[in-house]
C-alpha cells in the first residue's frame, strides 16, 4: 500500500474513532433555577406549588432527590456547582464572604467543569445569570465557547464601542432581569425590544447551540443558570396561561397575593421553556444520548434564602435522559458538590483532571444509570457562617460558633421531609450514637469561628458586624414564620 493510501486510511480510522467517541459520550444540559425551593415544583407534592408538568415529566422518567443540598445564597452555590468543592476548600461561603483572593482567583485555584469538558472535546455554552466570581465564563480559565448573559449597565458600557443600553432598568446599575433585558451575547450587546423576555432569549440560545453541534457531530455541554424565578422585578413576569401582560392577581386587584402569583407565574413559564428545550432535544433525534439535570441554587427568597436552617439549602435535583434509569423520587442524598465529578464522569474526561486534584463531591453516574442503588451517607450545606449536615434519618442545622450556636440543632427526621415531623434529639441518649457521627462530619469540615483571620480584613469586619445584629441573627437562625414546623429550641448539649 502506498504512503498516500496508508495515510488516508489512518485519517479515516481516526475520524471514525472520534465520531464513535462523540456518539458514546452524552450531551449534557444542566439547568440551574434561581432562588426556588423544591416545594414549589408540583412533582414534590407540596401545598402551594406551581404547576410544572414538563419538569414533573423529567422526574417521572428519571430520578428526583427528595433531599438535595446547596448553600443558602447564589454565589457560593454557583461556585460549588462549577468546582465540585465546598467553601472549606474554595473559600466562598456566601455572596459577602470570599476568603483570601477567592473572589478573583477561585477558578484558577479550583478548576471548573467547563474547562475540563472543553479540554475533553466538548462544545461548551452558558446562558442566563453568572454572579459567581470576577473571572468570567468566556475567559480561558472557564473556557465556555459561547455565552449569552444578563449583565449590569457598567459591564455593558465597558464593551467594545461603549454601547448604550436602552432597555429597562431595575435601578441605576441593574438592567432588567425579565422584560427588555440587558443581555450580552458573545461579546456584543443584544438589541432587545420592550416585548423581549429573558427566558425566551435563554431558551432560544440553548436550542440554537444544541442544533449547531448536533449538525457538527460534536458532544456538547449547555449550562443554563437561568435568571428565573428569582422574584418579582421590573415589568410583569410572563404567565403562559394568561399571556405576557399581567398576572391573575393584578387582574383581580388582589395586591396582597400579587407577589406570590407572579412568582408562581415565573416558575410556570420556566417550566414551559424547559419543555421547549426537551422537545428540541427530541426533534434533533438525540434523546437517547442527552442527559438533562435540573437543580436550583438555594431556597425561595424571603422564606428560605440566606437562612441557616435546612430550608435555606434544600434544593431540587432531577435528572433524566441518556442512561438514567426510571427511579422516581428517591431517599438517597446529594448536594451540589456532586455535579462536577458527575459531568466529568459522563464526559469521560478524567484524563483532563490534574493529578492530585480532589473533589468534595461524588459522581452520580453509577446511581443515575443503576449500577448502584446507593450514593452518599451524608451531605453538607452552608449559609454564611452556618453549617448543615444530613443523613437519611437525621439532620443538624445552624452549626454557627460566630452566632453563639457552636453545636447547632440536632433532629431525628426518620423518613419525613420538608420539616414535617422532625423531633429535636439533642441530649436524648437514644440518638447519642447518631449525634456522634455528626460530630465526626463536623471535624472533617470545621466551622468558621470568630478567630478566623478573615474577620480582620476590611470586608470581614463589615460582615461580622452585620452578623451580630439581632434582626439578622433572628432571620438566619430560625425558620420563616410560615415554616415553623418543628421545635427550634437551642441547647448547649
Amino acid at each position: 500500500m502506498s504512503f498516500l493510501k496508508t495515510s488516508l486510511a489512518m485519517a479515516i480510522f481516526i475520524t471514525s474513532m472520534l465520531t464513535q467517541a462523540a456518539q458514546t459520550r452524552p450531551n449534557i444540559v444542566l439547568i440551574l433555577a434561581d432562588d426556588v425551593s423544591p416545594d414549589m415544583f408540583s412533582a414534590f407534592g407540596q401545598e402551594g406549588a406551581a404547576s410544572t408538568p414538563n419538569i414533573d415529566k423529567l422526574a417521572a422518567k428519571g430520578v428526583m432527590f427528595k433531599t438535595a443540598y446547596a448553600t443558602a445564597k447564589c454565589a457560593s452555590s454557583r461556585v460549588e456547582i462549577m468546582t465540585g468543592r465546598y467553601a472549606n476548600t474554595t473559600g466562598v461561603y456566601v455572596n459577602e464572604i470570599w476568603m483570601g483572593d477567592s473572589r478573583h482567583n477561585v477558578y484558577s485555584d479550583n478548576i471548573p467543569f467547563s474547562k475540563m469538558l472543553k479540554d475533553a472535546g466538548y462544545a461548551t455554552a452558558i446562558t442566563g445569570k453568572w454572579h459567581a466570581g470576577v473571572q468570567m465564563p468566556y475567559e480561558d480559565v472557564l473556557a465556555f465557547d459561547e455565552y449569552a448573559l444578563w449583565e449590569s449597565s457598567k459591564y455593558i458600557a465597558a464593551l467594545a464601542g461603549s454601547p448604550k443600553f436602552t432597555g429597562l432598568m431595575e435601578d441605576h446599575k441593574t438592567t432588567s432581569r425579565y422584560w427588555h433585558p440587558g443581555f450580552v451575547k458573545n461579546g456584543k450587546l443584544m438589541a432587545t425590544k420592550p416585548s423581549d423576555y429573558s427566558l425566551d432569549i435563554e431558551a432560544d440560545f440553548i436550542m440554537e447551540f444544541m442544533e449547531k453541534n448536533v449538525k457538527a457531530n460534536k458532544p456538547f455541554l449547555a449550562y443554563w443558570p437561568t435568571v428565573a424565578p428569582h422574584g418579582t422585578r421590573t415589568g410583569m413576569p410572563t404567565n403562559p396561561l394568561r399571556g405576557k401582560q399581567g398576572s391573575l392577581a393584578a387582574e383581580e386587584g388582589d395586591e396582597k397575593n400579587e407577589d406570590e402569583v407572579r412568582f408562581k407565574s415565573l416558575i410556570e413559564y420556566l417550566d414551559l421553556k424547559v419543555g421547549e428545550v426537551v422537545a428540541k432535544v427530541e426533534s434533533l433525534g438525540i434523546s437517547d444520548n442527552t442527559i438533562i439535570i435540573f437543580t436550583s441554587d438555594n431556597g425561595t427568597a424571603v422564606t428560605a434564602k440566606t437562612r441557616g436552617v435546612e430550608r435555606g439549602s434544600h434544593v431540587v435535583h432531577i435528572a433524566a435522559g441518556a442512561g438514567v434509569i426510571k427511579r422516581g423520587a428517591t431517599d438517597e442524598l446529594t448536594d451540589l458538590s456532586d455535579i462536577t465529578p458527575t459531568l466529568i464522569d459522563l464526559a469521560q474526561a478524567w484524563d483532563h483532571v490534574p493529578e492530585g486534584h480532589k473533589f468534595d463531591g461524588k459522581s452520580l453516574k453509577n446511581f443515575y444509570t443503576g449500577k448502584t442503588d446507593e450514593h452518599r451517607d451524608w451531605i453538607y450545606g452552608y449559609a454564611a457562617t452556618s453549617q448543615l449536615f444530613r443523613t437519611k434519618n437525621y439532620m443538624l442545622e445552624v452549626v454557627n460558633p460566630v452566632m453563639g450556636m457552636p453545636n447547632g440543632r440536632f433532629y431525628y427526621t426518620a423518613d419525613n421531609r420538608f420539616g414535617h415531623g422532625y423531633i429535636l434529639a439533642d441530649g436524648n441518649p437514644e440518638h447519642a450514637k447518631a449525634r456522634a457521627k455528626f460530630d465526626s462530619f463536623m471535624a472533617q469540615l470545621p466551622a468558621i469561628t470568630k478567630e478566623h483571620p478573615h474577620w480582620k480584613t476590611k470586608t470581614g469586619k463589615k460582615v461580622l458586624k452585620s452578623l451580630a445584629k439581632p434582626a439578622v441573627k433572628e432571620k438566619h437562625l430560625y425558620n420563616h414564620r410560615d415554616y415553623k414546623r418543628y421545635d427550634e429550641t437551642y441547647t448547649d448539649n
